[in-house]
């Protein structure tokens, strides 16, 4: 009895958490992801990964080596903290779908194609644009549904609703004060003469 009560709470999504939560792992890895791959170009010199740029013809490869280099690094720690998602999502998507149709799609749609197996460990071949459209989900996720909580845009849009709030609360108390003050007016103006 107790095992299908289990099963069914926690073996059927939505699991009994609040909805929101989805985006934090989502968050994390999405933003950990940009974050390193931006590094990573850093790293090894941003001049090797500007020189691929080059070498594949891409039109002002050092603009767009550091564009990209820039987008991966900022990208990344705006979706860590959740912080303005949707523009940073759309330069990101920018960037992904730049790398799908300039590098990925010839290597079809497997991230992982595994070539063989020796002493030396598994060789794989060139990763294909599956990775890429993963990435693209989970941004698109982002905006969809929000950033969640611990997010930047998240305490910004409650705070935003709560000045919303402060203010039609005070527009509507300074209306009864302006209701009442004519009131008085009214009553002063239409009392009877003193005699």
């Amino acid at each position: 009895m107790k095992a299908t009560s289990v099963l069914s709470r926690f073996g059927i999504s939505p699991l009994p958490i609040p909805a929101n939560w989805y985006a934090v792992p989502l968050r994390l890895i999405v933003g950990f992801g940009f974050l390193e791959h931006g590094y990573a170009k850093l790293a090894r010199g941003a001049d090797g990964f500007i020189a691929i740029l080059h070498s594949i013809g891409t039109p002002l490869p050092d603009l767009l080596g550091w564009a990209t280099i820039v987008v991966e690094i900022v990208g990344g720690l705006m979706i860590l903290l959740g912080a303005f998602v949707p523009p940073a999502a759309a330069a990101m998507i920018i960037v992904l779908l730049v790398a799908i149709f300039t590098v990925h799609l010839p290597y079809g749609f497997s991230s992982i194609k595994l070539l063989s197996y020796d002493a030396g460990g598994p060789h794989f071949g060139q990763p294909g644009y599956e990775t890429d459209l993963l990435y693209i989900a989970g941004l698109v996720a982002l905006c969809l549904g929000g950033a969640g909580p611990f997010s930047l845009d998240n305490y910004l849009s409650r705070r935003r609703a709560l000045t919303a709030a402060q203010q039609r609360r005070g527009s509507s108390s300074t209306r009864r004060r302006s209701l009442k003050a004519d009131e008085t007016r009214v009553a002063w103006h239409s009392a009877p003469p003193l005699p």
